[in-house]
């Protein structure tokens, strides 16, 4: 069964989904690929997953926590969970690109596929897709949108 909660943040409203294994997705409001809130979900304000990810990704967004300890259960093919696992692995403030990206996951050569599968991200923030830019530096796209993924970046200091 999915539950879900929603939240406000400093960079607009957010919902976060779980299951039984842990948070399966957190979205902003509009998010590209987001999915929509399915009528058999369950919103659950006192479930103590979502809970804590909503202090966590708010005290990420006051500049008050740098790191998560969530428990994750996004779903997604061998390939998106290899790359998402690398993304979740690029340090604060930092940045990779997407072709390194690829390389990492153990596809070199394969930066739009990379590139794919971080727009797929469902676990924006924690898992920091917005620390994926292009070869040469550039913001190239970003599912909650390029104003955001700009904050999250000069939050960050990168």
């Amino acid at each position: 069964m999915t539950r879900y909660i929603r939240f406000d943040t400093a960079l607009g409203p957010v919902f976060a989904t779980a299951n039984a294994r842990g948070i399966t997705g957190i979205y902003f409001e509009g998010q590209r690929h987001a999915p929509g809130i399915a009528p058999d979900w369950v919103e659950d304000k006192r479930n103590a997953a979502l809970v804590e990810c909503a202090r966590q990704v708010r005290a990420y967004l006051s500049g008050k926590q740098r790191a998560f300890d969530l428990p994750l259960a996004p779903e997604g093919s061998d390939f998106q969970k290899r790359v998402w696992r690398q993304i979740a692995a690029i340090p604060f403030g930092a940045t990779l690109s997407y072709a390194e990206l690829a390389k990492r996951a153990g596809s070199p050569g394969s930066a739009r596929a990379a590139g794919a599968a971080t727009g797929r991200n469902p676990l924006s923030i924690v898992v920091p897709c917005h620390r994926v830019v292009g070869s040469d530096g550039s913001l190239t796209g970003y599912a909650g949108g390029l104003p955001r993924k700009k904050k999250l970046l000069a939050l960050e200091g990168a």
